[in-house]
């Protein structure tokens, strides 16, 4: 059974004596407030990995005592327990090098819970989950055009590419040790082999677990960039962004949760908009809360499912009003409605102006089998995976967070080439009755 130990009492045990200094950090003595093991645990690493322990050291874990053992150990009938560590090898204690969310909820129960209603419990469910579950076409692109149909590649885009943002199914081999397949990961829905989903490391990196990290652009920065959600560089295209940018180095990013306001920062990250404590709202771990409209799917749609596996999870309505909420600290009802509502019709262009006529003419080209079999050599399913899937999100994206070129030059400019493109294509093959050469 693994011990967590009760934070008050390492507040009292554990003196600044305990430590030595950072330039000698591989003679690291722990003398107070851990357990046996988990001294053992910190000495051996401080040898090994350094950087670990130093992390470690300035974490929260580290000023209350919660060692290596209290997130690492596992109990001998764990899917995970092993004793390759050399430590603990022939002893009664087991280890993962895999820490999840069953073991972080230990402590923090309310932050996974949030976390698993929201839209990052999906990320890796979505596209190829371990029960068959996927997007249409995904498996294909991976394996049979990124990988070129061979079967030792099969899965090296999905490795180094797709899994390091929306997670990994982890499997073990023989020794109970990470398969290359599926860790290491830095996805945000990795699916692990005690059945929970997620990963705080992601935001929270190891091991020093900083709340001041997650609460800046560049936690996020990661994986919500380029061509088909370029979120980052929306924000520095955004007012918020430029002042960030401008000054956000002297901003306090160590409030505790629900007490970091306006005050702390100038203008809002990622953060505060879409988790953290802010006038009459409480911090939230479920990114889908304070969302109206799906806005990558390719045709938007207001949300209304509790369930996380759908694209539409969370209550739209509702979370418009929280959205406003937030702005609300900073900005004039007038300025926060008016903003809202220009959103929204640059939304309702995107689907009636163009998701919605350029799938028309797909499915009439497909009932008169005028489409090839392969959809990435064919010029016209290709346009119309770029329409959705990187213009039409940098239009819709660029509005929702004030980002005035993706929404325009990146966004729309480049969405009304797409269309004029596809009905150019669909003209000569209606015309003609055949695919051109």
């Amino acid at each position: 059974m693994i011990r967590l130990l009760l934070a008050v009492v390492f507040m009292i045990g554990l003196v600044p004596s305990a430590w030595a200094s950072d330039s000698n950090l591989k003679t690291l003595k722990v003398d107070f407030g851990l357990s046996a093991e988990g001294k053992k645990c910190i000495e051996c690493h401080a040898q090994k990995q350094p950087g670990i322990v130093a992390d470690w050291k300035d974490s929260r874990h580290g000023h209350v005592g919660v060692s290596c053992i209290d997130c690492h150990g596992v109990d001998k009938d764990s899917p995970m327990a092993s004793q390759s560590c050399p430590g603990v090898k022939g002893t009664d204690t087991y280890v993962t090098v895999l820490v999840t969310p069953k073991t972080c909820g230990r402590c923090h129960a309310t932050q996974v819970d949030q976390f698993d209603h929201s839209g990052h419990y999906r990320a890796r469910l979505q596209y190829k989950g371990p029960d068959g579950r996927n997007f249409k076409g995904m498996a294909a692109l991976i394996e049979k055009h990124e990988g070129q149909g061979l079967e030792k590649f099969k899965n090296a885009s999905e490795m180094s590419g797709c899994m390091q943002c929306h997670g990994s199914v982890v499997t073990l081999d023989a020794d109970k040790r990470p398969a290359k397949e599926g860790w290491p990961a830095a996805g945000i829905g990795t699916v692990w082999p005690d059945g929970s989903v997620g990963n705080c490391v992601v935001c929270h990196t190891r091991h020093r677990f900083n709340i001041a990290e997650a609460r800046k652009p560049a936690a996020c920065a990661s994986c919500h960039l380029g061509p088909d959600h370029p979120d980052i560089e929306i924000y520095n295209n955004s007012k918020h962004g430029h002042i960030f940018n401008a000054e956000g180095s002297t901003w306090n990013f160590s409030s505790a949760p629900d007490a970091w306001e306006p005050g702390d920062y100038r203008a809002p990250t990622c953060a505060v908009c879409h988790m953290s404590g802010i006038g009459e709202l409480k911090t939230t771990h479920n990114i889908s809360e304070r969302l109206k409209w799906n806005l990558w799917l390719p045709e938007s749609q207001v949300r209304n499912s509790p369930d996380p596996l759908s694209p539409l999870t969370g209550e739209g309505i509702e979370g418009r009003k929280k959205m406003e909420s937030v702005c609300s600290n900073c900005h004039s009802p007038l300025h926060t409605k008016n903003f809202f509502e220009q959103v929204d019709n640059n939304i309702e262009l995107y689907n009636e102006g163009y998701w919605q006529p350029a799938l028309a003419m797909s499915k009439e080209l497909a009932e008169k089998k005028l489409l090839k079999e392969n959809p990435w050599d064919d010029e016209f399913q290709k346009t119309l995976y770029y329409l959705w899937h990187h213009e039409g999100r940098r239009m819709r994206q660029g509005a929702a967070m004030g980002g005035p070129d993706y929404a325009h030059w990146h966004g729309v400019f480049e969405l009304q080439q797409d269309l004029y493109k596809l009905k150019d294509i669909y003209n000569k093959r209606i015309k003609s009755g055949k695919i051109e050469e």
